[in-house]
């Protein structure tokens, strides 16, 4: 089939906007991507919608073209809000399309926090001229600005701006929990905040303006992926992460992580070997070899003994990695900024 060729891309996208009807809107796009053969998940809901497909080039073109002439999202809408990376219909197993209360899982009520209240939207140029600004003023140890990442630790651990406050949070939805734990440290700040394609900061930045306590909030417009397409060699340093089978892309030869088993520099995550868990691991091809696959000695030791399927159910989520991680990490209130050199 035309539409199935290996060489596509994958398109990530979102749109604040109001839905009447969300069911219908998810027939309509359902059929939509099943029509053009995409795969990947769309999230629908009265406050917008949110998805990443992957598909041939000729479908993802159509896709666009048809979602821009939607009338819902006519004047909202714009080429420009399509992020696309090399990939395809093989990067996700299967097309899931479900109606939601949130385009954007934070576990905050639409109603309550609005995506409208968001902070100011700075272009890649804007942001990096204020990373740039930021990391010179940080370098002399007077700075008012904090660079935070909106992401999950296993996302910002393979790739992050230099100097950025990395929160050790598991999902977005404990986001919220971590702003609340840590609002002395945003007292009186400027905080300029990333996320991988903008949308997690439109309610983050809402979140954190609800507070009340920061100077002046500003996201970064695209999210990472279109700064990296202004600067792929830029202040990002590292990976991109990806909700996808391809779990990374890639702008520079940049390594900053290392293997969770004998610390070579690596950056390739694997799902964790034992059964249950969904927890991804850095593990190098010479530690692979040697059968060193789980995320933790909890894992590992589970994985050896194939246990019967009565205590299987017990097993599910005891891992040392989730067990021994604070839920929300709260900072010194000299933040635990992530190394600021090369």
């Amino acid at each position: 089939h035309f539409m199935d060729s290996q060489v596509g891309e994958v398109l990530l996208y979102y749109c604040y906007c109001e839905v009447k009807d969300p069911e219908k809107l998810c027939a309509w796009q359902k059929a939509l991507c099943q029509h053009l053969h995409l795969t990947g998940k769309v999230r629908v809901a009265s406050e917008g919608i949110n998805g990443t497909v992957g598909g041939s080039k000729v479908a993802t073109s159509l896709y666009i073209e048809v979602m821009l002439s939607q009338p819902l999202f006519k004047n909202i809408l714009c080429q420009e809000d399509f992020k696309s990376s090399a990939g395809g219909a093989h990067c996700f197993p299967d097309l899931r399309v479900g109606v939601f209360k949130e385009i954007v899982p934070m576990g905050i009520d639409p109603k309550i926090v609005s995506y409208k209240e968001t902070g100011i939207h700075l272009s890649p140029q804007e942001f990096h001229r204020e990373v740039e600004q930021y990391l010179s003023q940080a370098s002399q140890g007077q700075s008012d600005t904090i660079l935070l990442d909106c992401r999950n630790f296993y996302e910002s651990k393979i790739g992050h701006f230099q100097g950025c406050l990395a929160p050790d949070i598991r999902k977005f939805s404990y986001f919220p929990s971590y702003v609340d734990e840590n609002l002395e440290l945003f007292k009186d700040k400027r905080v300029l905040m990333y996320c991988t394609g903008g949308i997690r900061c439109e309610r983050g930045s809402a979140y954190l303006r609800s507070k009340a306590v920061c100077r002046e909030v500003y996201q970064l417009k695209g999210g990472i992926h279109k700064y990296l397409e202004e600067f792929p060699d830029g202040f990002y340093r590292g990976k991109l992460f990806v909700f996808d089978d391809r779990y990374a892309i890639c702008s520079n030869e940049d390594i900053i992580s290392a293997c969770r088993y004998c610390g070579v520099l690596w950056d390739q995550y694997k799902l964790c070997s034992s059964q249950h868990c969904r927890q991804l691991v850095l593990t190098c091809p010479s530690c692979c070899s040697k059968g060193l696959t789980a995320c933790c000695p909890v894992c590992q030791e589970k994985e050896l003994k194939v246990t019967s399927r009565a205590s299987e159910q017990t097993l599910k989520e005891e891992c040392e990695c989730t067990r021994r991680r604070p839920r929300v990490p709260i900072e010194n209130v000299s933040p635990r900024m992530l190394d600021t050199g090369k």
